[in-house]
């Protein structure tokens, strides 16, 4: 009675006041659990993510760990006022896990005090974290190896974060990221994409907007002056035109490679250098740059987007190189795309490109194959600013835009830039006026191995309808799916997941929609372009040079695409796509989401797994998984016990008087008594909650028949699970922990229940007026494998949609509610949930496959609708007691 009082001299409390005081815990239990259940789904909802096969960004993370804590707060305010005093130290121990999660969040590099600008002949590979790897291993060629490189000079990362601090534009900008849905930050539909280009103009418009702080513009224009005082003698004192290239930190995080994503502008001229710097810079959010982070995994706050300045190369042709075949490992050929004029068109997969490829013997080259296509236009540098497409003359159409000295001297440099950075490597080049060969940029190249199984090419399938027979494989693979025609950016808030994307060029805007498409056709396109290059990155089936391949074939139609046969074909071929390689973990490794496994060790992990034990108490509290076991733990058990403790019987916990071989509890929570029950026990009779009566009316609707029958291996996997996870070896859950409590009143039940190895919730409420009354389930747990539990809880799931159910299921954990405005619906769900509550138990033993899944399951379902067959009938309150 102290306890209750706060003072051993303080008179007792009348029954009216602890009545009184027993109303109000009792809406602090219910807050308490409805904070549990929105934490515990959260919980699942991570556990899931961390499965890497779905993508999410930084703002789900950020989200997810944010409403976890709001909830887990929400539950120890509420426990301290069930048991004011008792429990304060949680709230110690839910501040420490929570400066842990905002401790990793808030983490990134820093790069005040660094210089804004830094020359290439200052800068090695080393420097990567100051000028992103592209510039890095640029200036690296020009200065450590002596390589033919344009001179230049580099924006870089303190440079960035002095810009995005003035005027507090970061903060702006990380406003509108958070303010995405976050579905938008999750899903591929419409409506996320559509809210993606809508805060990405916004952003791009703030950035424009801004002005460079002066000492920022000063570095620069002073860098500048620097560069044509170095190329004076050269261009006889005239202005030198330059170039402005990405160079975003990051860019070589998780194996991305960024291809396209970013803008590069060539032939600026002095006065509009801030503004080029300040639209590269606004290309990091450009709708398909922020798709392809999202798609990666890469968090915003880790691309801070350095900037390179070089000489522009007035060039009469240009292209790409791969210093080893991207399609196949094994194959040691140098491959060179190449255009007249700048690179720009190769990249940017706009027009036909010639393909030189010199094969490698020992330190020997030798030019194996000429591919010289019919070429219409070049880019050139316009005469003011700028680029512009101009008319090939007749005698360049059908020529090759390099002779074979040129190609065997690229090729020579390709392998010397594969031996000094130690892996194939992809490079762009120029080669000027003058016959100069000078390289602008190199990259790390990810090769793919051949497809275990592939149709060769030149052999068709038997059987198979072709539709087209030829092309250039960009990415190997087989994808089937329905033709979506992409023509405008437009269309990229049209497309559905899992379509076959075909456009008329290899436009690097594409790459947004990758993620979610089964394969790639275009018209045009070099392998060795920007879209190539992020097609195989994700492993999409890409096949290029299809001739009118937007045309060619029907929106809506289905085909197969087997990339490295160089085929398509009608409908969907089940031989290719039998053979087709598993899609590795779409976020499996990368920076999101490490730092999603990082957070979730704060979250997740279950550490107090038995209540009887000396260390469960608030100190031991580790994660917020820890502190939600704890919580409501102790909750249900101070209700349960706060009528013995506190002297008045007829708030104290009744054992269920009942022919179940089970013990049932209940506790009263208000008006869940025909009359009040000072006695043990409680008969049904004197239960007035119409939702612990249907429950009950489901629990005994069909005699259990005992466990399932099991394999001798589903038994073993029982007991080798129950040796393996502490959380159910024997006496883990303690004597209170085993028992089944009803908590009620007049319109609300919440069973808490366990059953042999798996945990149940059933929660209802019955409202009256506009709300809809709801009944609620959760259910985890088990004895056996996690393939046994997921079978068994993709059971439970299926039956209770059939029921209108809306359910999330999280591996072996499911979530459940019905809602509605008609009592009797919601009492026949909670019938069911009764049913469901008895005759799953111990079921995952007999969950060996699917068959034996369906079996059970068109049993239960029988089970079920002779049930619902008779009405749900209240029986008559006996105010007397008795049955």
């Amino acid at each position: 009675m102290q306890a209750l009082c706060g003072n051993a001299c303080a008179p007792a409390p009348s029954d009216d006041e602890l009545r009184a005081l027993f109303a109000a815990r009792s809406q602090a239990f219910m807050r308490l659990l409805e904070a549990n259940n929105k934490a515990l789904e959260i919980m699942s909802d991570l556990e899931e993510a961390l499965k890497g096969a779905t993508i999410f960004g930084m703002s789900f993370v950020r989200a997810s760990a944010t409403a976890v804590g709001v909830n887990v707060f929400k539950l120890v305010r509420a426990l301290t006022e069930l048991e004011p005093g008792r429990y304060e130290a949680l709230f110690s121990r839910l501040a420490a896990v929570q400066a842990g999660i905002d401790e990793i969040l808030n983490r990134r590099a820093q790069h005040q005090g660094a210089p804004l600008v830094l020359h290439f002949s200052e800068i090695d590979r080393h420097a990567a974290d100051h000028t992103g790897s592209k510039m890095a291993n640029l200036a690296d060629m020009r200065t450590t190896l002596g390589l033919p490189v344009p001179a230049g000079f580099v924006i870089t990362a303190a440079a960035y974060e002095a810009f995005m601090a003035a005027g507090d534009l970061q903060a702006e900008i990380n406003a509108r990221l958070q303010s995405l849905p976050e579905d938008a930050c999750s899903a591929g539909d419409s409506e996320a994409v559509a809210a993606r280009y809508r805060v990405s103009s916004d952003i791009r418009q703030r950035i424009m907007a801004a002005s460079v702080p002066p000492e920022l513009a000063e570095a620069i224009q002073n860098a500048y002056a620097r560069l044509c005082a170095e190329a004076g003698e050269k261009s006889g004192g005239a202005a030198v035109r330059v170039s402005l290239r990405s160079s975003a930190l990051g860019e070589d995080a998780a194996g991305a490679t960024f291809a396209g994503q970013f803008k590069s502008l060539l032939n600026v001229p002095q006065e509009d250098l801030l503004d080029a710097y300040k639209e590269i810079v606004a290309s990091k959010h450009t709708l398909h740059a922020m798709t392809y982070r999202l798609n990666r995994g890469i968090r915003d706050e880790d691309v801070a987007m350095c900037v390179g300045c070089m000489e522009l190369v007035d060039a009469r042709a240009g292209g790409v190189m791969y210093s080893r075949n991207p399609l196949d490992a094994r194959d040691e050929s140098v491959f060179i795309n190449a255009v007249w004029g700048l690179p720009t068109a190769v990249v940017d997969g706009t027009t036909p490109t010639d393909l030189f490829v010199v094969g490698r013997a020992g330190a020997e080259l030798s030019l194996q194959q000429r591919d010289i296509k019919r070429k219409f236009e070049r880019t050139v540098p316009d005469l003011g600013e700028g680029l512009r497409r101009e008319q090939l003359d007749a005698a360049q159409v059908d020529a090759p835009s390099l002779t074979d000295p040129q190609a065997l001297e690229l090729a020579r440099l390709a392998v010397a830039l594969e031996h000094a950075y130690g892996g194939p490597q992809d490079i762009e080049w120029a080669v000027d006026q003058g016959g100069n060969v000078l390289l602008l940029q190199c990259r790390p190249l990810k090769q793919a191995a051949s497809a275990p199984g592939a149709v060769p090419a030149g052999r068709a399938v038997p059987g198979a309808t072709e539709l087209f027979a030829g092309g250039a494989t960009a990415s190997a693979g087989v994808g089937a799916g329905p033709v979506f025609v992409a023509r405008t950016e437009l269309d990229a808030l049209r497309f559905p997941d899992g379509a076959v994307l075909v456009a008329p060029m290899a436009l690097p805007r594409w790459a947004a929609l990758l993620s979610r498409a089964s394969a790639l056709v275009t018209e045009q396109g070099g392998i060795t372009g920007h879209l190539a290059n992020v097609a195989r990155e994700y492993d999409v089936p890409a096949l290029f040079d299809v001739p009118e391949a937007a045309t060619r074939f029907a929106e809506g139609q289905v085909v197969t695409v087997d990339a490295l046969g160089r085929r398509i074909y009608e409908g969907r071929v089940e031989e290719l796509l039998a053979k087709a390689a598993p899609q590795a973990p779409v976020m499996a490794g990368s920076p999101v989401y490490q730092t999603l496994r990082e957070v979730a060790q704060l979250i997740l992990p279950l550490n107090l797994t038995n209540p009887e034990a000396a260390d469960f108490k608030p100190e031991a509290c580790a994660t917020y998984h820890d502190i939600t076991r704890f919580a409501h733990e102790m909750s249900v058990r101070d209700m349960f016990d706060f009528g013995a403790r506190s002297g008045l019987t007829s708030q104290a916990s009744k054992q269920l008087v009942c022919e179940v071989p089970m013990q049932w509890w209940v506790v009263n929570l208000d008006d869940g008594f025909s009359r009040p029950v000072p006695e043990r026990f409680v008969n049904l009779a004197e239960i007035v909650s119409p939702p612990m009566l249907a429950i009950w009316a489901g629990i005994v609707a069909v005699p259990w028949a005992g466990p399932p029958p099991a394999s001798a291996r589903g038994m073993m996997n029982v007991f080798f699970e129950a040796t393996m996870n502490p959380e159910l070896a024997e006496g883990a859950a303690g004597g209170f922990g085993e028992r089944n409590v009803f908590m009620i009143s007049k319109r609300y039940a919440c069973l808490n229940s366990r059953f042999g190895f798996h945990f149940t919730t059933i929660e209802s409420m019955l409202t009256e007026g506009d709300f809809d009354s709801y009944a609620g389930f959760k259910f985890s747990g088990g004895a056996a494998d996690e393939n046994r539990r997921v079978l068994r809880a993709e059971l439970i799931g299926s039956i209770l949609e059939r029921y209108d159910f809306q359910t999330k299921l999280r591996g072996d954990n499911l979530f459940a509610k019905a809602e509605s405005r008609r009592h009797d619906y919601i009492l026949d769900r909670l019938r069911i949930l009764g049913y469901l509550l008895v005759h799953t138990r111990q079921l995952d033993m007999a969950m060996a496959d699917r068959g034996a899944a369906d079996a059970l399951r068109s049993k239960m379902l029988a089970d079920i609708e002779t049930m619902l067959a008779v009405p749900f009938a209240l029986p008559v309150a006996d105010d007397r007691g008795g049955q």
